[in-house]
């Protein structure tokens, strides 16, 4: 298994609760010196990934989102329990948003649970 969060959030699987994520992703790009256009993208970026799992997230479940510092570098993991995840589709908008926004994205599904995890670096190339 991968290295633990250093910072985890779980809200309810709700919209309504989404600018807590965007607020806390903002905070910790700060730390990590981010410019103000990449702290942006970096909001975005969790929102798209939020709308890819919220639409197949249990009634009543939480979301889950685990930050990873590093040094010049943030990675976010979004997940949820859901009754059939799928793999969201690389074709759409949303993926090509993510793709553009972040140094990798991926998502993985298990039996019960829908995970996308994003990263970005600090000074990327536009």
């Amino acid at each position: 298994m991968g290295t633990q969060p250093d910072v985890e959030l779980r809200i309810p699987a709700d919209s309504a609760f989404l600018a807590v994520l965007r607020t806390a992703t903002a905070g910790l790009a700060a730390r990590l010196d981010f410019t103000l256009d990449d702290i942006e993208d970096l909001r975005i970026a969790v929102d798209e990934a939020c709308a890819m799992v919220l639409p197949q997230a249990r009634e009543g479940s939480d979301l889950t989102c685990a930050f990873t510092l590093g040094t010049g570098r943030l990675s976010v993991a979004v997940s949820a329990e859901c009754d059939h995840p799928m793999q969201p589709s690389r074709d759409g908008f949303a993926w090509t948003v993510l793709a553009a926004l972040t140094s990798a994205v991926r998502a993985d599904v298990t039996d019960d649970r829908l995970t996308i995890t994003l990263s970005r670096n600090t000074a990327e190339p536009q």
